[in-house]
């Protein structure tokens, strides 16, 4: 079995959340991605400590087509330093896994 990801990023509204789930999916370096929000986020950031409310994108994608998600998100995010963050996915229904492959292919 390929390897499989659930890839997260944030960003501050939700046109643009939108935006980076249809772009991702577009790509085909995504083969669905999930808008969810708003939550809230408290972080560091220059010095400071924050609260903002930001909408979560949830990407679904093989680990082969992780380093194009990855550029893909950098090249179109606003943010100077959005969350990218990626977690194998150890289990997942035969057809739904072989749906993401199919919908990935570069």
């Amino acid at each position: 079995m390929a390897g499989y990801l659930t890839v997260w990023t944030t960003t501050d509204a939700p046109e643009k959340a939108r935006e980076l789930a249809a772009g991702a999916v577009e790509a085909r370096v995504a083969a669905c991605a999930q808008v969810d929000g708003p939550v809230t986020s408290v972080y560091r950031w220059q010095g400071e400590v924050r609260t903002d409310q930001e909408w979560r994108v949830q990407f679904k994608t093989t680990a082969e087509r992780y380093p194009a998600l990855e550029a893909h998100l950098r090249r179109v995010h606003d943010y100077d330093t959005p969350e990218i963050i990626a977690v194998p996915v150890t289990h997942g229904g035969a057809e739904y896994l072989a749906w993401i492959d199919e919908e990935t292919r570069g």
